[in-house]
């Protein structure tokens, strides 16, 4: 991927946050391979002190907290803990779903390498709230507020309602491609067909927050281009 210019990610600035649009493909921190330039080398180059404040999954793009000085660090951490962070993510699911304010509170078990399961027994609580947005003949626009944070929580919770993110094949997900929407669309054999978006369709789309407790901080992260460019097909060819 072409690494983008810190300044350009920047969609909120202040003496103690900055809270940028993380694009897709960009780790949030160092990966155990090392290697590949991630978010947080980026912010440490714009600011010395940055600290990531959380994480978002690597092909996730969307809103992220970094703190600037260890006070805001601990403010933004301590109210992830308590869950006083909200978070407003949007995903393209796979057929039509109508969900009106539907909470999942399955638990969710980590067990390790990077796959997560449900599990009643062992999990950890875990809620999230979503909301169909809008409809397409074939997939849907969906808002979904996550309370708690594990990981890949909104991911395996559609999962379990057989509305898994297009193209997140961990979880079921199938990538939509333009012939599959577009009748009569015909590519030369020679030619192999790639998926509009070459990712699942998640993107973290308003956080809010707080550095004093008089000023709530809201942001949104405008859709990345593969993002938009999905839901535009769909809406000329899947209505």
């Amino acid at each position: 991927m072409k690494i983008p210019k810190f300044q350009d990610l920047v969609l909120f600035e202040n003496d103690d946050v900055i809270v940028v649009n993380k694009p897709p493909f960009l780790s949030s921190l160092d990966e155990r391979e090392g290697g590949d330039i991630n978010l947080l080398r980026l912010a440490k180059n714009y600011w010395a002190d940055a600290q990531i404040c959380h994480r978002l999954d690597k092909e996730t793009s969307g809103a992220l907290i970094i703190a600037k000085n260890p006070e805001a660090y601990r403010s933004v951490s301590m109210q992830f803990e308590k869950r006083q962070v909200k978070k407003v993510y949007h995903a393209i699911i796979d057929g039509t779903h109508v969900f009106e304010n539907l909470l999942i509170d399955l638990p969710i078990l980590n067990v390790g390498k990077g796959n997560v399961t449900i599990s009643r027994q062992e999990g950890k609580r875990a809620e999230t709230w979503f909301n169909s947005l809008r409809y397409f003949k074939h997939y849907t626009l969906v808002e979904c507020r996550p309370v708690t944070g594990r990981m890949h929580q909104i991911r395996i919770h559609l999962a379990t309602q057989r509305a898994s993110i297009a193209g997140d094949e961990m979880y079921k997900g199938k990538p939509v491609f333009l012939s599959e929407l577009k009748r009569n669309y015909r590519l030369s054999k020679e030619q192999e067909e790639l998926p509009i978006m070459k990712r699942f369709a998640l993107h973290a789309f308003e956080i809010s927050f707080k550095i004093n407790p008089e000023e709530e901080i809201t942001v949104q992260a405008p859709y990345p281009k593969d993002f938009e460019t999905l839901l535009k097909l769909l809406e000329k060819f899947d209505q």
